[in-house]
């Protein structure tokens, strides 16, 4: 059984897969190709907003975005302790600093109750984790956040397709973040992300930058890294949106059930929570489970595969010693590292392996809570 199956996707889209790839290789215009431009029109009008800018990766957007905030030494940016370290890593290669708020023990996403206590005067932006596919709180984020003047970057590099009451994920903050690494939600062969905004200045900055800082050839009035998409990736994930929402629409399906089937028959095995009119696309699907090690070990002699996202929270991570906080700073956070476990999860998983998923590990939380 595979985690995450990119080969049944590939046999499904193939041929579109292949001819659009080789529409790029007869052009051969590999670096912001046409279907760049393509793919950010078709990306803006999916999330509602008025801009989408490609780029080379869910980590180099968010540094993007940080830059074109014009965040740097001595600033702050709020973010969320548990998630990847690429969330952190930004905002200090940014030069600014890293303040943690801890997350919300049902969604795992970042806690609005505890954002105002964290705000300084050196606070320059926000940026909630759209963790396993679900969006976080935005009308209360953003509702914080306005009040002291300070713009929000949504990472959703594994909840693009999501909505949050209404809107698309990507589309409820300043700026939006995505990554198309291959095994997210919209994925393509290779490395790739998008940002996305409404405001007019704040994409003309992105572009910018993306680009070496470059306005016109061989002119830099900024700063800049190389931030373009690859051309043929744009192609791979212009024939991915194709059946996009039809894969988001399975993922629901299969989240849904997978949560049905463990409920019935393990109520001690904490499944996702979803928040009011909100949807996931289960980027992962994850469960609490007591003796994790245990439970991993067993599932995976019944060649079941899982996942940890994420055991070591990143105001734990050594590279962040010097931030000052230890163990007992944000303990939501510790305890889900220590709890969380991901099963299989993609649009084509059946309903007998996912019957297969789910007897695995009611066997093996019952067999490692035994031991």
């Amino acid at each position: 059984m595979d985690f995450i199956d990119l080969k049944s996707q590939y046999r499904r889209i193939q041929a579109s897969v292949n001819e659009r790839m080789q529409v790029v290789l007869n052009h051969g215009q590999y670096v912001l190709g046409p279907e760049i431009a393509e793919l950010e029109q078709k990306l803006a009008e999916y999330v509602g907003v008025k801009h989408c800018i490609a780029a080379s990766s869910g980590t180099d957007t968010l540094l993007i975005a940080l830059m074109a905030l014009d965040i740097g030494p001595g600033d702050e940016v709020i973010t969320s302790p548990f998630t990847f370290i690429a969330t952190g890593e930004m905002i200090a290669l940014a030069g600014a600093r890293c303040v943690f708020v801890d997350i919300d023990a049902k969604t795992y996403n970042l806690d609005p109750a505890l954002l105002a206590a964290a705000i300084t005067p050196r606070t320059k932006a926000i940026m909630p984790v759209s963790l396993y596919g679900q969006c976080a709180d935005f009308d209360a984020i953003n509702a914080i956040a306005a009040k002291h003047g300070i713009p929000v970057i949504e990472d959703g590099a594994q909840s693009f397709g999501a909505r949050y009451r209404g809107k698309r994920s990507c589309g409820v903050s300043t700026i939006g973040s995505t990554s198309f690494f291959p095994s997210k939600p919209l994925g393509a062969y290779g490395d790739g992300g998008a940002l996305f905004t409404n405001d007019d200045a704040l994409a003309k900055l992105m572009r910018e930058i993306r680009v070496h800082g470059q306005d016109r050839r061989y002119h830099h009035p900024r700063l800049g890294v190389n931030g373009r998409l690859d051309t043929l990736q744009a192609a791979v994930l212009l024939a991915k949106l194709e059946v996009f929402d039809d894969e988001v629409t399975a993922r629901e399906r299969i989240g849904a059930s997978y949560s049905k089937l463990i409920a019935a028959a393990l109520p001690s095995v904490v499944t996702p929570a979803l928040a009011a009119d909100c949807t996931s696309v289960y980027a992962q699907y994850t469960v609490e489970v007591p003796q994790r090690a245990k439970v991993e070990a067993a599932m995976k002699a019944r060649n079941v595969p899982t996942a940890v996202h994420y055991p070591i929270p990143l105001h734990l991570q050594p590279v962040f010693k010097n931030l000052g906080y230890g163990a007992g700073s944000f303990p939501v956070s510790e305890r889900a590292g220590e709890r969380v476990m991901s099963l299989p999860m993609h649009p084509y998983l059946s309903d007998a392996e996912q019957r297969q998923v789910v007897d695995a590990l009611c066997e093996s939380v019952q067999e490692a809570t035994r031991a």
